[in-house]
């Protein structure tokens, strides 16, 4: 990790409690981090907790939606004029709603695929632009993806938000093989957890699945995403599943 000393990571979501979780390992990691959300008071509570305890990185609090294509674009503006710009995006924001395709409102579907495609899209184009700009060629870009990316998610209600994190993996492979073929040393990883211990399926309208099922802990993928941050220059993870033991 010592590489990254000095670098910027924006972490989008950030006022979930994966959000919060992936600000607040990276920051205890000696890292710089904008935490970019909606709720930016959230983020800020736990910039200043990090800073009473001598944290050894430093987390920023960045106000912004990611379905809002102006918001994104004077996130990365304020990143690039203030800290330089973003070498590590971590795309965490994700939304899901329980939406069966027999009933459900375009709406719920539309703004299911807004968040979990499109702003993912439009945050990591802008950082690309950002580490291109500044001739930064070891940047990393982390998709929080799903299991639900690589099979049909077993919650029923839930299939638009599986075939977008389908999308997301497309994505991701897409990108790497972009990448490659200029010959960039950019990272791009997806991170595909299985059940986590958030809040996504119960505001969706899913009944508290850690009742029912093994479940992972948001830090079990901080953990992850420090191990692909933590990885040799030649060695790129380009795709982890993590499951619960016991679990979907």
């Amino acid at each position: 990790m010592e590489r990254w000393s000095g670098r910027i990571v924006m972490v989008t979501g950030a006022c979930s409690s994966l959000g919060e979780t992936l600000c607040k390992e990276l920051a205890l990691a000696g890292l710089t981090v904008v935490g970019l959300a909606r709720r930016r008071h959230q983020v800020r509570d736990l910039a200043l907790e990090l800073e009473s305890q001598n944290c050894p990185g430093k987390l920023i609090p960045l106000k912004g939606d990611v379905t809002k294509e102006e918001d994104i674009m004077t996130c990365f503006d304020w990143v690039n004029k203030n800290f330089g710009g973003v070498d590590v995006l971590i795309n965490n924001a994700g939304v899901t709603v329980k939406a069966p395709l027999s009933e459900a409102a375009s709406e719920d579907w539309r703004r299911i695929f807004d968040v979990n495609v499109i702003a993912l899209s439009s945050c990591t184009r802008e950082a690309l632009k950002s580490m291109k700009n500044r001739g930064v060629d070891d940047g990393h870009i982390i998709h929080i993806n799903s299991i639900a990316g690589h099979r049909l998610s077993i919650l029923q209600g839930n299939e638009m938000y599986s075939a977008s994190k389908h999308a997301v993996t497309i994505l991701a492979e897409g990108l790497r093989r972009e990448l490659a073929s200029r010959k960039s040393q950019i990272k791009v990883t997806s991170i595909s957890p299985g059940f986590v211990q958030t809040e996504i399926f119960e505001a969706g309208g899913w009944d508290d699945l850690t009742k029912i099922a093994p479940h992972l802990q948001a830090k079990d993928i901080a953990d992850a995403v420090k191990y692909v941050l933590s990885t040799p220059a030649n060695v790129q993870v380009t795709e982890l599943i993590i499951q619960p033991v016991g679990g979907f």
